[in-house]
């Protein structure tokens, strides 16, 4: 069940009664021995032993560069804002929840042969200063060969709880958890402890894992008598984050990512604050961790912070983002892409959110399909994964480039024209309903439909007959039998044949988009 739509409700709520820059606070105790809340009163003019403790918190980040027409994010945008933040308080801290190597359209690019599969996002981290990640879900696309080299290369710290090698062996590199210090000469020092978890999804044959709320309350129970202040970074469905704060009192806070829209709750008997921002940096959250030295309670103010051009460009972080852009660019250009080039300007958004493309079709799903559909001539419908469709952002009306096409597909791949009789193709759009929710839900062209009266699958209005054959577009991924529920759907299945190959499905996407909109002048 998809409930983003009413949490976007009051997402959007809460930004309306306090404006852009989202300021909240929480007092909480740091166990339940220690003082509540409502006991937290100065009893005299003697000022506190307090120790602030600054946190920038990013999730979910793919783009280097700044999105929606260059008006948010920007990672050069962020090093600015860190460098604010050093210069009021030295103790912060740059964390990321999951979500860095992939899938970045950037990373699809070859250079010597080889995609940078998000090397060019640790490098700019390295000299953004993230200090701490914990893994995402998307970090598994890439290969271990190149997951494990990103590990290698990053000068920050990644700790992950319940991610394993197949040994069951933590990877190279990861910490199951970590412990810090924060030093104040005048209050003194503060421990500080970090733990990460993440949902079981693109499994990939490299990976195992324990269960993450599991694994937890495992860590929750080896680190709290050993910190002053216990952060959770978790990659997990915001449902999870909920029941983790519910049902594990320890923790101080948690960091989130997964979403991609920013949220925040508070749950649990301690209200425990679960944050949450949007996607590729377009936002930050900044937590001020307030500890007591006396009596050891926290409190904590948070702010949600667009990063809009209002922070200029750091500008050794910028050179390094050109030096990448540039890389990536000549990479392009060797597979035929120019990835500046102005395609068209569009008059309405582009869904490509993976709740929307794993769920139902969109304009965007419809525009990619029709793509298909025109560029394999004698088809009379298409069919394609939603998982084709990987930038899970809306691409706001204006100016499309290349290089947005890319970020909408960037693994790309070939369209084949096939034949298969109304019996197979049946049982294929039987199972993309199965599939709802995930990658191997499929989108087709709008004259494709189903009645909702008697269940029957329509093209172009008329019922599809078994024994009919039909001619389909198809994306080359879901004819390797390797989506899900659709193992049968390979060329050797005797109920289809492969009549020709065509396209880039990408290349179609530019050509639909010219037709749709208009080419730009």
């Amino acid at each position: 069940m998809d409930l983003r739509p009413s949490f976007g409700k009051v997402a959007s709520w809460l930004v309306l009664a306090v404006g852009l820059l989202l300021v909240v606070g929480c007092t909480k105790r740091v166990s339940p021995q220690r003082l509540t809340p409502s006991a937290v009163t100065s009893q005299t003019t003697k000022p506190a032993p307090i120790t602030k403790i600054t946190l920038l918190q990013m999730n979910d980040v793919y783009e280097i560069t700044p999105v929606n027409n260059g008006k948010l994010g920007g990672l050069a945008r962020v090093a600015t804002l860190r460098k604010q933040l050093l210069k009021e308080n030295p103790n912060t801290y740059t964390l990321l929840a999951g979500d860095l190597f992939s899938p970045s359209a950037l990373g699809t690019a070859k250079v010597n042969g080889e995609r940078l599969d998000g090397k060019q996002i640790v490098d700019v981290m390295n000299t953004l200063g993230l200090d701490y990640m914990t893994l995402g879900n998307h970090e598994f696309d890439v290969s271990q060969k190149a997951f494990e080299n990103r590990i290698k290369e990053s000068r920050f710290k990644i700790i992950s709880s319940n991610v394993f090698s197949p040994d069951g062996k933590l990877f190279s590199g990861v910490l199951e958890n970590h412990i810090f210090t924060v030093e104040d000469k005048v209050n003194g020092p503060v421990r500080i402890g970090l733990f990460g978890v993440t949902l079981d999804s693109n499994k990939a044959a490299y990976v195992t894992y324990t269960k993450a709320l599991e694994t937890a309350r495992k860590e929750v129970k080896a680190l709290r008598d050993k910190v002053d202040v216990l952060i959770a970074l978790t990659h997990l469905d915001y449902p999870s984050d909920l029941e983790l704060a519910r049902t594990t009192p320890g923790i101080d806070i948690i960091l989130g990512g997964h979403e991609h829209e920013n949220m925040q709750f508070w749950r649990g008997e301690l209200l425990t604050p679960i944050f949450k921002a949007d996607a590729n940096a377009t936002s930050v959250y900044i937590h001020d961790l307030l500890y007591n030295q006396k009596d050891h309670s926290l409190k904590i103010r948070s702010r949600l912070e667009q990063v809009t051009a209002v922070f200029t460009d750091d500008l050794e972080t910028a050179n390094v983002v050109q030096k990448w852009v540039a890389i990536a660019s000549e990479g392009f250009a060797k597979d035929g892409f120019q990835a500046q080039e102005v395609i068209t300007e569009t008059n309405i958004a582009l869904d490509g959110l993976e709740a929307s493309v794993r769920n139902r079709p969109t304009e965007l799903t419809k525009i990619i399909a029709n793509g298909m559909l025109h560029e394999a001539p004698g088809t009379e419908l298409a069919l394609f994964n939603g998982g084709l469709i990987r930038i899970d952002d809306v691409i706001p009306p204006g100016k499309i480039t290349q290089y947005d096409v890319i970020r909408i597909m960037p693994f790309g791949g070939k369209i084949i024209n096939i034949e298969m009789n109304g019996t197979l193709l049946k049982r294929v759009l039987d199972q993309s309903q199965k599939n709802k929710g995930m990658g191997g839900y499929l989108q087709t062209t709008p004259n494709v439909s189903l009645d909702a009266t008697n269940k029957n699958w329509l093209l172009n209005d008329q019922p599809i007959y078994s024994d009919q054959t039909y001619k389909v577009a198809i994306n080359d991924f879901l004819l390797t039998g390797k989506e899900t529920g659709l193992d049968y759907l390979t060329p050797s299945n005797p109920n289809l044949r492969v009549v020709s190959e065509s396209i880039d499905v990408r290349r179609a996407l530019i050509n639909e988009l010219k037709r749709a909109f208009g080419p730009q002048n």
